[in-house]
């Protein structure tokens, strides 16, 4: 089994009331004007704290950086628990799995507004140097669907493979959202997991 990426464990923390108005202002002015335009004083003033305070809790803008994408990981997670936690089939979770993972992706209004604005600061870290990341997606998917297989004997697939596969086309569909598999229409994604995940988990069954 994979090594689990450290801030894995992080993100699966439950998050913290305190603090939450600093990375929601953090949040807010980097969707207004990116991470690179954005200084430590305008979130200070957005979160109504002075930027002496802002220092006293986070040293660098790299760690509030961190701590917003921590949050936001966090928040993806908890979305995805709620809706999987719904469904009572397992065939039904894996599918909810998938779809929610590769949705709420993909439509993260932070990814996409630096895929927009700074593409230069995030592509490497989506693609050449992707490696991170696709570990902590691939590591929270695996553990997601081993849980599953304790509920549902009939789940009987490498899970650490199924994740890889679910997690690089996550990633894929992220950056090229446009195509053939239905990222709007959660429906029809649905659909189209179940015509395309299913047979292919179900075809290396062991």
């Amino acid at each position: 089994m994979p090594t689990v990426p450290p801030i894995l464990a992080r993100i699966l923390e439950k998050p913290r009331s305190d603090g939450e108005q600093l990375l929601e202002s953090a949040l807010s002015a980097f969707l207004d004007f990116g991470i690179k335009r954005t200084s430590m004083g305008e979130i200070a003033r957005r979160a109504g704290i002075s930027p002496a305070t802002l220092y006293r809790r986070f040293e660098s803008k790299n760690d509030l950086v961190e701590a917003v994408g921590v949050r936001e990981a966090q928040l993806f997670v908890a979305e995805i628990e709620e809706r999987v936690g719904t469904i009572a089939e397992g065939e039904d979770q894996l599918v909810e799995v998938f779809v929610a993972f590769i949705t709420l992706l993909a439509r993260n209004e932070l990814l996409q507004r630096l895929l927009r604005t700074e593409p230069d600061m995030i592509l490497p870290r989506l693609t050449i140097e992707a490696g991170p990341i696709l570990a902590v997606g691939r590591a929270y998917l695996a553990d997601k669907l081993r849980g599953l297989q304790k509920a549902d004997a009939e789940l009987d697939f490498d899970a650490d493979l199924v994740a890889e596969i679910m997690a690089r086309l996550a990633q894929s569909l992220a950056l090229t959202p446009d195509g053939l598999i239905p990222l709007g229409d959660e429906g029809a994604a649905r659909e189209f997991a179940r015509r395309t995940l299913l047979p292919m988990v179900n075809s290396q069954r062991r």
